[in-house]
C-alpha cells in the first residue's frame, strides 16, 4: 500500500486481498467509500476474477462445487469455482480458474479436492512436485496468479476490467513447458 501510495501521491483504500505468494491484479480505491461499495461488490459476487494455475493432474472443465470454510475454523459454506483446462504438458495443466464465492483459499482448495493442486502451494500441494519446479524451472513461488478481475466503477457504472501481466519467474516457466502460445 505504501508503494502505491507513494506511486500516486494519493491515500489508497484496499479492496480484497490475495494469498501470499500469489501474484497479479489487486483493487484498491481512492475513497472509504468507493471502497465500502466496492468490497460490498465482492461479497455479493458481482466482481468477476479470473485466476491462472498451474496445477499437478488435469482438471475436468467445469465447476467445482464443495463447500469450504469462510473463515479458518468457521463452519463450511457454500462454494463454486468454474475450471477450464487451457492446455497441458504431460502431468502438468494451465487451469482458468473463476471462483464465483470468495472463500479462504478458495482456489487452492478446490483444485486439491479434485486432486489437482497448484505447484509451489506448500500447504495444500505435493513436496515432490514443487522441489521438481524449484530444481528444474526456478520457480520458488505458488504458481497461482490473479489475471484479471472486472467490476463496476462504483461512480460511473462503467464496467472496468483490469488484467495484471504475469510475474516474470511464472511466465519463463510456463513458457518453458510450452505454454508460450497463450501468454
Amino acid at each position: 500500500m505504501r508503494t502505491l501510495r507513494d506511486q500516486i501521491g494519493a491515500r489508497v483504500y484496499p479492496v480484497h486481498r490475495l494469498d501470499r505468494g500469489t501474484s497479479g491484479a489487486l483493487l484498491f480505491a481512492l475513497s472509504s467509500q468507493a471502497a465500502s461499495v466496492l468490497g460490498k461488490a465482492f461479497e455479493l459476487g458481482r466482481v468477476a476474477k479470473c485466476y491462472w494455475a498451474l496445477t499437478r493432474g488435469r482438471p475436468l472443465d467445469g465447476d467445482i462445487d464443495h463447500p469450504i470454510e469462510k473463515r479458518e475454523g468457521g463452519p463450511r459454506v457454500a462454494a463454486v469455482t468454474r475450471v477450464r483446462c487451457l492446455a497441458v504438458a504431460g502431468r502438468y495443466a494451465l487451469v482458468e480458474a473463476q471462483p464465483l464465492t470468495g472463500r479462504l483459499h478458495q482456489v487452492r482448495r478446490h483444485l486439491k479436492h479434485v486432486s489437482c493442486p497448484i505447484i509451489g502451494d506448500v500447504r495444500y500441494g505435493k513436496g515432490e512436485h514443487n522441489r521438481h519446479f524449484r530444481e528444474h524451472y526456478g520457480l520458488h513461488r505458488l504458481a497461482l496468479h490473479a489475471l484479471e478481475l472486472s467490476f463496476e466503477q462504483p461512480e460511473s457504472g462503467e464496467r472496468v476490467q483490469v488484467r495484471a501481466p504475469l510475474e516474470a519467474r511464472l511466465h519463463s516457466c510456463l513458457e518453458a513447458l510450452g505454454f508460450g502460445a497463450l501468454l
